[in-house]
């Protein structure tokens, strides 16, 4: 009787050596599909996160933000003004076009022109002290928008001086010139609270009412729509002497803020009115008006600076848009 010897392991795979191929194949096959599907996936998942990003933060995520800075501006600005020796009002202009800040579209939906402004007492009447020459320089160039006025050497000189030394010739000699009540129906006809000239009587206005100014002059409006004259005013402004309040408190917020401003003091009455403009392009309006506090001269200035570094720094944090764009 004749036994078969046993078949060796390479023997055997050599027999079934077609079945084997198959099923390696297959294998293969199902290996490859799940290899396709799972690359297919991650490179879903990443374009879809890319889009996401290149989209930006949501229109909920940019509201909240906005909403938080907001609030934290509120309760900043009703402590420095709780004692009701101050008025401060905030309106961000957005940043200036082609600026590196306008080039990222999360910066220019997060501060969008005007939705982040804040005010406290803003309202409330106070002594103008010099702030009162924006609106003889706005009537002005009203008048010589309408023919009214010529800008004479003479002229010219005297509204330097009122703008960039703070001198009072010029302007009051405007107020006799044109009266009182003229001033106060044109300040009037532009929104801004009047009167702010009575007789025998310091000017008063609001921060609200020179923020309004300030706003005009910054977007080029009426009575400010002339190019020459927006920045001959702001040249000017950019020049003025008295650099201790609002420019000090910007720089010190961010090297190389660019501060237009005007000031007023009188006994007691330290104010500034400002537009400033952040080394990136962002850009907005500040008015602060004090009095109190034993503030002689410009005593008061250094107030002023501290307020607009704080507020600075809140709420143009670089932190805030990397925040969003994660």
């Amino acid at each position: 009787m004749r036994h078969n010897e046993p078949q060796s392991f390479l023997q055997k795979l050599y027999k079934y050596r077609t079945y084997l191929l198959g099923l390696v194949i297959l294998v293969v096959g199902i290996a490859s599909i799940v290899g396709v599907q799972a690359h297919q996936k991650n490179v879903t998942e990443a374009d879809s996160t890319s889009a996401v990003r290149a989209k930006g933060p949501t229109a909920h995520a940019i509201q909240a933000q906005q909403k938080q800075l907001k609030h934290k501006l509120t309760h900043y600005l009703k402590s420095v003004t709780a004692d009701g020796t101050a008025s401060v009002s905030f309106y961000n202009l957005g940043p200036t076009a082609g600026s590196s800040a306008a080039k990222s579209r999360t910066t220019r939906r997060l501060y969008k022109q005007g939705q982040l402004a804040a005010s406290a007492n803003a309202h409330t009447p106070a002594v103008s002290a010099s702030t009162y020459k924006l609106f003889i320089a706005a009537y002005l160039f009203h008048q010589n928008h309408l023919g009214y006025y010529d800008w004479t050497l003479t002229e010219k000189d005297g509204f330097q001086r009122m703008i960039v030394n703070s001198e009072n010739d010029f302007a009051e000699g405007v107020l006799d010139a044109y009266g009182l009540t003229t001033l106060d129906d044109f300040i009037a006809s532009e929104g801004w609270y009047s009167p702010t000239f009575v007789a025998n009587q310091a000017s008063v206005t609001t921060a609200y009412s020179l923020t309004l100014l300030l706003k005009k002059l910054a977007l080029q409006q009426a009575p400010f729509n002339h190019a020459h004259d927006r920045q001959w005013l702001l040249s000017l402004m950019n020049k003025q002497i008295y650099r201790t309040g609002i420019p000090a408190g910007a720089a010190t917020a961010k090297k190389g803020t660019v501060v237009a401003d005007k000031v007023g003091f009188l006994g007691d009455i330290n104010n500034d009115a400002a537009i400033v403009t952040l080394p990136n392009g962002q850009r907005y309006v500040l008015v602060i008006m004090t009095h109190g506090h034993g503030q002689t001269g410009f005593s008061g200035f250094p107030r002023m600076a501290e307020i607009t570094t704080h507020i600075q720094k809140m709420m143009y944090d670089p932190s805030i848009v990397k925040g969003l764009n994660k």
